[in-house]
């Protein structure tokens, strides 16, 4: 009975870390998609025009191992202003930013064609959801920050 509970201990605590390692991988490859940068306070002065408008961008970026869908996510500050991702994949490691002006989309930039500022300078959130509606990042700023933050 000894020798078979000297063998069964260290076989469960083998068991139980092999477990625990193949259970972690998974989600650490996985990754997800991020809010990594937002440049709120477009350079010069705020004219409205698209070169203006197009210099204030929040970059999301693809954490993860493969290609993620963003069809229906929504970005969207706090006055809700929102944008709704048309049928595009964002690759693996790779970043997009949504500019606030108009433009021709691209696998890298993706514009709301707007005629006017969405991202406050004093402070603002910028929040990224799926389309149905769950969070899956958010990065804020106040007046403390120059034009632009790292989330």
């Amino acid at each position: 009975m000894r020798i078979r509970t000297a063998f069964t201990l260290p076989a469960l605590a083998g068991a139980l870390a092999l477990t625990g390692t193949v259970l972690s991988t998974p989600a650490q490859a996985a990754g997800g998609v991020v809010i990594r940068h937002v440049w709120f306070d477009s350079p010069g002065s705020d004219t409205g025009a698209d070169s203006s408008l197009n210099g204030e961008w929040v970059e999301i970026k693809n954490t993860g191992g493969s290609a993620i869908s963003l069809r229906g996510w929504v970005l969207k500050d706090k006055a809700n202003h929102t944008y709704v991702f048309p049928n595009v994949k964002i690759g693996a490691g790779k970043t997009l930013k949504v500019r606030t002006g108009v433009g021709s989309d691209t696998a890298s930039n993706k514009y709301q064609d707007r005629g006017w500022y969405v991202w406050n300078n004093t402070s603002d959130t910028a929040t990224l959801t799926k389309a149905n509606g769950t969070r899956v990042d958010s990065c804020s700023w106040t007046t403390r920050d120059p034009s632009d933050t790292w989330c």
